[in-house]
């Protein structure tokens, strides 16, 4: 203890860390810590960082770059967090009409969500791995990576490397934040809670129109004019399929060629200009006592509003909307999933517990913000039906009709879905981050199949179109390619139990990527043993 009028504690000019003097406040010093891969300075890799782990920081904070050894422009900077960046960037980063607002709500905690959706090679500038940031009053609390958006119920391959989320969970009571979080604040834990979240938001971002649009967009730009004719491989495919026993159990006895591209429009829509606090919020459809709508017991359901709220109405920070679901008596709805786009409302909901077949429940939405008097006020009415059976066939079975004699067993065909196939060369390397090594990538495509992106520049099959010189490059070129798509089409097959649904695409590039050396040889050496 000492008396002093200042302590020399504020940063000098550069690089000297203690100078200035210091007349209030606090001074917190950190000993024995590694800022472990940050060497860049201050302004690009640990203020990046921190914008990423406090998204919505209360008050600005500002940062010194005091380590000697560094030539810079500027040796300081104003961390704001992650959301103020966004905004301030967005017209130049984000694409038209994010970032989006929706709320999912389970059992009976609200979650808001912020989608954000950047234009083509922007989200490397403020996220790495991140997909979904869990935050709690501005700090991000737990993670779940990119590769989230590539699982099948999710469908988002294609704006994987696009898409950042930021979930705040503020509103959760203490209880399930401790359910959900880990000490760590890096990842969430596992249970029923986090499991129910991914199905929730997976859903929630399949079903979401304006990323539904931009991926087929997006899909559209990347592979339109690369997919040559497909017949040759079928008849290939085929071929195989009828002289190994091996692939006829292992694949389909048919194959057939799915189209591509989703035939609806997915042109540049006209840019939606929302109001800040809509005029008007009606449901589409009557759905009265009388002719109610009609749910199965066992399944959700989904309505629609109109309005004309723009698009993050109710999860932006200053004076949002605010929206209510009850059924019967005023009782609030525990487990709902809402999304706001472009003047449409749509509300996922789960039917309430204990309900009955024949049950006819009312449900009443208010939607209010400052600028109202009295709220929005919607009454709709749904009728409980009876459950309906799922049906568990396999993936790429078609369904017969029943024949004359049903006793009779027969052998049903099927058919196997052939991939498009996209050929990659080195000029494109960098726009599908490939390099030489690199075999095979796949994407799922959603209700279009898969694409696969196979490199025809191959280190390895270059070397064997040189060393050959007996054999047509184009021969060597078609048993590679094809061989691909062979290799890849078993490992989906193989994979598609995987638990760890994201890895499973990262898998079978590592796979593909180690076989490429000796498949051209495999297919070469083997065949001369027939002989």
């Amino acid at each position: 203890m000492f008396k002093a009028d200042s302590l020399p504690l504020l940063p000098g000019e550069y690089p000297v860390a203690y100078q200035k003097p210091l007349e209030w406040g606090t001074f917190i010093k950190l000993y024995q810590y590694q800022l472990t891969g940050l060497k860049a300075p201050v302004y690009f890799d640990l203020y990046y960082r921190l914008a990423v782990l406090l998204p919505n920081i209360a008050l600005p904070v500002l940062l010194y770059e005091r380590r000697p050894g560094y030539r810079a422009q500027s040796y300081h900077i104003v961390l704001s967090g992650l959301s103020v960046r966004l905004e301030e960037d967005k017209f130049e980063n984000i694409e038209p009409g994010f970032p989006d607002s929706s709320t999912i709500k389970i059992e009976g905690q609200l979650m808001k969500i912020q989608i954000y959706v950047f234009k083509r090679d922007k989200k490397r500038h403020y996220s790495r791995d991140e997909g979904v940031i869990f935050t709690v009053n501005g700090q991000a609390h737990g993670f779940m990576p990119k590769t989230f958006f590539n699982r099948k119920a999710v469908g988002m391959s294609y704006l994987a490397d696009s898409i950042l989320i930021i979930a705040d969970c503020s509103s959760f009571d203490r209880r399930t934040q401790e359910d959900l979080f880990m000490n760590s604040r890096d990842r969430l834990r596992s249970g029923d809670l986090k499991n129910e979240i991914e199905e929730k938001l997976g859903y929630l971002l399949k079903n979401h129109q304006g990323l539904k649009e931009l991926k087929e967009r997006r899909r559209r730009e990347e592979i339109e004019g690369k997919i040559g004719d497909a017949r040759p491989l079928v008849d290939v495919i085929e071929k195989a399929i009828k002289n190994s026993p091996t692939l006829s159990r292992l694949f389909a006895k048919g194959v057939k060629i799915t189209n591509p591209f989703d035939m609806r429009s997915t042109g540049i829509a006209k840019e939606y200009k929302g109001k800040r606090f809509p005029s008007y919020f009606k449901i589409k459809g009557n759905f009265t006592q009388e002719k109610p709508k009609h749910c199965p017991i066992n399944q959700r359901f989904r309505v629609q509003f109109e309005t004309d709220a723009e698009n993050n109405y109710f999860t932006r920070d200053t004076n949002p909307g605010e929206f209510k679901l009850s059924v019967n008596d005023d009782t609030p709805i525990s487990d709902y999933t809402d999304n706001l786009w472009n003047g449409i409302f749509n509300l996922t909901v789960e039917l309430p517990e204990n309900v009955k077949v024949g049950d006819i429940l009312k449900f009443k939405v208010e939607v209010d913000d400052v600028s109202r008097v009295n709220p929005f006020l919607i009454i709709f009415y749904v009728k409980v039906d009876p459950p309906i059976k799922k049906r568990s066939g396999k993936p790429g079975e078609r369904v017969k009709p029943p024949g004359e004699d049903e006793d009779k067993k027969r052998e049903k065909p099927s058919t196997l879905d052939l991939p498009n196939i996209i050929e990659i060369h080195r000029d494109e390397w960098e726009k599908y981050s490939f390099n030489r090594e690199t075999a095979l990538r796949i994407k799922d495509s959603g209700d279009n199949g898969y694409d696969f992106f196979i490199n025809m520049d191959n280190v390895y099959l270059l070397t064997e179109i040189k060393g050959r010189v007996n054999v047509e490059p184009q021969i060597l070129e078609a048993q590679y390619k094809y061989g691909m798509v062979l290799l890849g089409l078993s490992l989906l097959k193989a994979f598609e139990k995987e638990e760890n649904e994201e890895s499973m695409y990262d898998k079978i590039e590592k796979i593909t990527e180690a076989v490429s050396p000796i498949l051209l040889p495999m297919i070469s050496s083997l065949s001369e043993l027939e002989e």
